[in-house]
Parts: structure tokens; sequence; C-alpha cells
């Protein structure tokens, strides 16, 4: 948790963004702390839109965005100077060296020649790249072109680096050590990230919060105990009968039932009722429920149930 007197990371106030009659962004409003945090959503949702406006790349159409207390609408040269970014296509020439890379991009974080030179070989080393240091892009393998991605985000020492998407093309082992290092940022360098990605699982492996996008509007924000620790409304059902007959009846009942899979369905019971009570009414419905617990929603169950049909 931040001071009381710091301020927030990211802050957007009732934003909008529209390209010609396609509203990309819809009256989004957030505040978020200085974390790992995941941004989801399918393709549409408004994440690139969102990236690109952080970045000052872009200018909303209605409202504000801050970044680290500052507007990106008049201090846009500021707030660069203190992020990183990782697109999704490889930013460079590929008869460049890591090394000669990660300088120039240091330096054109404005770090001086001396010490630019001493940053590229120190984030190589984090990296797990020290060996390759010389060795032209264009030889290095998928997994090393993506930690090399890495790598030149965070040559400017960013306070926050914005990554697209960066486990893409990854094998699960490269994946996985990737991964890991997006989560050890904050401990280890003080750095943080915004994940933008549609791989929902990782998200849970790095971050501490969430957004959750969809057609340009704001599902869900908080931190990952907000949005996957059960809640008293959301239960799990698997009947021995009819599974159709069972969402009626529920429905009937006054509550939210929706199929799952082929034998699971997810009930939303309305507020202040007593689900061990509801539980006897299907019991008395002969419906024969043989599971009926609480339910603790990964994020995608979190993000089907909220997206809509």
């Amino acid at each position: 948790m931040q001071p009381a007197d710091e301020p927030s990371m990211l802050r957007f106030e009732e934003v909008s963004y529209h390209y010609g009659t396609l509203n990309a962004l819809d009256q989004l409003s957030l505040v978020l702390p200085k974390a790992n945090i995941g941004l989801l959503g399918p393709n549409g949702a408004g994440k690139s839109t969102l990236l690109r406006l952080i970045l000052g790349l872009l200018q909303p159409s209605s409202g504000q965005v801050q970044v680290f207390g500052q507007s990106t609408a008049s201090e846009s040269l500021e707030i660069r100077a203190q992020l990183g970014y990782m697109p999704d296509r490889d930013p460079w020439m590929p008869q460049l060296t890591a090394f000669e890379m990660l300088r120039f991009a240091a330096e054109l974080s404005g770090i001086p020649a001396k010490r630019a030179k001493a940053r590229a070989h120190d984030v190589l080393d984090f990296m797990g790249l020290g060996e390759a240091r010389h060795r032209k892009l264009e030889t290095f393998s998928t997994g090393m072109r993506q930690r090399a991605k890495l790598a030149q985000a965070l040559a400017g020492d960013p306070k926050l680096i914005l990554l697209d998407e960066p486990t893409s093309g990854l094998d699960p082992e490269g994946r996985d050590a990737m991964l890991s290092l997006i989560a050890s940022l904050p401990q280890r360098t003080g750095i943080v990230a915004l994940l933008a990605t549609h791989i929902l699982p990782d998200v849970e492996h790095c971050c501490s919060h969430a957004i959750v996008l969809n057609s340009g509007k704001l599902l869900h924000q908080g931190s990952l105990d907000e949005l996957l620790n059960p809640t008293a409304q959301w239960y799990e059902l698997r009947v021995k009968g009819d599974k159709d007959h069972a969402m009626a009846h529920l429905q009937q009942l006054g509550c939210e039932a929706k199929s799952a899979d082929a034998e699971l369905i997810v009930v939303r019971i309305p507020p202040h009722t007593d689900a061990s009570g509801l539980f006897d009414q299907l019991l008395q419905a002969k419906l024969a429920p043989r599971h009926w617990a609480p339910r603790r929603q990964g994020l995608e169950a979190l993000f089907m149930d909220n997206a809509g049909d």
C-alpha cells in the first residue's frame, strides 16, 4: 500500500477515446497503486488504446489521464522519462548487438554515455543475457528476443514499464522464466509493470492487481485477492438430474444461473439469501444436488461471468 501523501501510479477520470465512430474507451475511471498490474481483455477491449494514452501518444477524447500525479495533456515528456515500453513487435535494428541496442536505448532515455554503457551491462546480466551481449539480435532465439525486449524497456531505469504480450511465442519454460522475472521486479529493482495480455494465468503468476476491460468498459479493478476470493453471492452447483431444469428453478428463486461446462452451474444468489436454505429448496425440488460450494473464481471465470453472452 502506498503512503497517503504519494500520488496514485495511474488515474483515469471519466476517460473516453473515439476512433471515428468507434468508442474504444467509454467513460473509464480507475485509480491504481504502484504495483504489478494485469491489464486484461479480449481483442478490441481497449488495452492498446489505454497503453497509448498512458504514453501520451494519444490524448483522450474526454476526461483526464494522470501518471504519478502528472497530466498526460501537459506533462507527457516528463511522464515518458519515467516509463519503459516493451511492444509486441521487435523494437530494434537486428544488425545491432544486444549491448549496442541497450546502450542506445539508455542514451535515448537521457542517461549519459558512460553511465549508459554500465547500465546496458547491468541490465543484460539481470536478464540472463550477459554471455550473449556481443551477439547480433538477429541471431537470437524467440525466448532471447523476448528477454532483450524486456531489457530495453528497463534500460532507461524507469519507474513503470508497459508490457504488451510479453510471453508471446514462448514455450512453457521460457514463459515461466519471463513471468518470474516480471514478478521479481518490484522487490529487486523497485520497478513495477503494467502487463497487457489476453493470457489470464500470466496475470495470476506475476501481478498483485488487475484491470478487466471489455468493449472499452471497465468490468473490474482491484487486488487479485479482492477479485478472486470467494464471496457469499457466488456458488458452484452440480446436480445429478436435468441441469437445464435446475437452472430454470434457480432463476425462479431469484438467482442468476449460468452453465460453466457440461456439468457445472455457476450461481449468483440474491443479497442476504441464506445459501443453506437455498440448498434445502433444491433438495425439496428433487434436483439431486451433489456439489454446492462457494466459488473461488480464477480470472478466466471472472471474465466469462461478467463479459456477457
